[in-house]
């Protein structure tokens, strides 16, 4: 009810004017000559024709203006200068739906000229208020109106444009995700060649030779001990091949850590809890040293949230700037009054101080790990 009142609030202090002016007009009438059935047909036609002026469309109104003004014309002839506060407030509702400007309703007070039978006094004030009302709220009510619906507009536009925005960054980590895992699946299977490719007849060349030599042990020990010590040199460059290549083909530190923080994610999201991971700057520029204080830490970090804060979302971000990456993990949970160095917090705090950076924690607005590392 208090709504409907709200929102209908002009339009029902317009029917009970027109209702008190009605019950003003009978009664100043029955006064003088009594009311006749003519009049109490001619006013129930003004507030029917009032009244169908707010059901209909702008452009019908017209023509429902122009019947009422032949109704209040017939009152005035018939019922005399009691019914001139209606044809007054016809005269105000006709320059509202004109959209006049603000100066023409001071126009109105030419109505104190005509015969009244309210008085000058009257008259002057009941045109006062009304030109009070209706300017009210065709420049003040309206205006306010037309500025909430443009704000609204305008807020349904920036949420479109952050859910948007929001499923191109989901999108745009998911395919980051799988191209990290197609990366290190062909690495690995890369790897997997170049082992094959350059030591797979080193050693079957030394197997070959181990053979041979075990036969010719007891017959030619000298001939077997130098083919015994051709294998030994052929394993050692051998072992030295693999070392070489697997420092050449081992993965970016870069691509593991940021693959080990997706994955973390979406643990967290198949658990229930919405994880996300932004980036900003030039990750390149990030040590692998630095990368494992930020994994390690990132994990105690979404590790404690997810046992102890109760939260339902997580954000990682992390920042590079000119010399420094900050790393932030921050929860939406409960927090917690007093934060107690345990082995997972001083963990923390030890990592980052081996690094060089500082670490601190928010725990009021939830709980938040906030790590600044020095490139």
């Amino acid at each position: 009810m208090g709504k409907f009142l709200k929102d209908n609030y002009y339009v029902l202090i317009r029917i009970m004017l027109v209702l008190s002016y009605s019950v003003y007009g009978f009664m100043e009438m029955n006064n003088k000559t009594g009311v006749s059935v003519r009049v109490l047909l001619l006013v129930s036609f003004y507030i029917t024709l009032v009244t169908l002026k707010e059901l209909v469309n702008k452009n019908k109104r017209l023509i429902l203006f122009a019947a009422a003004a032949v109704v209040t014309a017939a009152l005035l002839f018939y019922g005399g200068n009691s019914f001139l506060l209606l044809a007054i407030l016809l005269c105000f509702e006709l320059l509202a739906h004109l959209k006049a400007k603000y100066y023409l309703y001071f126009i109105m007070y030419m109505w104190m000229f005509a015969d009244n039978p309210t008085g000058y006094f009257t008259e002057f004030t009941v045109i006062t208020m009304l030109i009070i009302f209706y300017l009210q709220h065709e420049y003040v009510v309206a205006g306010y109106e037309a500025q909430m619906y443009e704000d609204i507009i305008a807020q349904q536009g920036l949420k479109r444009d952050y859910e948007a925005r929001e499923y191109e960054v989901k999108a745009e980590m998911k395919k980051n995700m799988l191209q990290a895992e197609n990366r290190i699946l062909e690495e690995r299977a890369e790897l997997s060649q170049t082992l094959h490719d350059k030591l797979g007849h080193n050693i079957n060349g030394s197997v070959y030779q181990l053979e041979a030599a075990k036969v010719i042990m007891e017959a030619e020990p000298e001939k077997a001990r130098a083919m015994i010590q051709s294998v030994i040199d052929r394993l050692r460059s051998g072992m030295d091949e693999i070392r070489a290549i697997l420092r050449k083909e081992r993965p970016e530190k870069k691509k593991m850590a940021l693959l080990q923080i997706y994955e973390l994610c979406n643990d967290c999201n198949n658990k229930g809890v919405e994880a996300e991971l932004s980036t900003e700057g030039d990750l390149s520029g990030i040590s692998a040293e630095l990368w494992e204080v930020i994994l390690d830490n990132t994990f105690e970090a979404v590790t404690n949230s997810m046992k102890y804060s109760k939260c339902k979302k997580i954000d990682i971000k992390i920042v590079v700037m000119n010399e420094l990456v900050r790393c932030t993990v921050s929860d939406d949970g409960k927090g917690c009054e007093k934060l107690v160095d345990g082995m997972g917090i001083s963990g923390m705090r030890r990592r980052v101080r081996n690094s060089g950076g500082t670490v601190n924690f928010e725990t009021e607005a939830g709980f938040a790990v906030n790590m600044l590392l020095p490139l």
